[in-house]
């Protein structure tokens, strides 16, 4: 589903327009992304958890060449499904 499809049934769901359900969808978005900003972990009971974790610096391989390369320090996200939505899917 993309996210035009996901605006799509959302307003369809809730009676919004399509732009103001775009609106909400980005709004969402943007509060996931502040509250693992500043927190590291955004939870949607039931639904799923956001966790933001640092990730050190290393050194990797380039698997054609075998060259060392040097990867970053950076911040990776995870999600974990929570209970209802697996319970939806099973």
């Amino acid at each position: 589903m993309s996210k035009t499809d996901l605006v799509n049934y959302i307003a369809e769901e809730t009676g919004l327009t399509k732009a103001d359900s775009s609106r909400a969808l980005d709004a969402m978005m943007k509060g996931v992304i502040t509250g693992l900003k500043k927190e590291s972990k955004v939870t949607l009971t039931g639904f799923c958890t956001f966790t933001a974790k640092k990730k050190p610096a290393k050194d990797g391989r380039n698997p054609r060449t075998g060259e060392t390369v040097k990867i970053p320090a950076r911040v990776a996200v995870t999600v974990k499904a929570g209970s209802k939505l697996k319970d939806a899917l099973n």
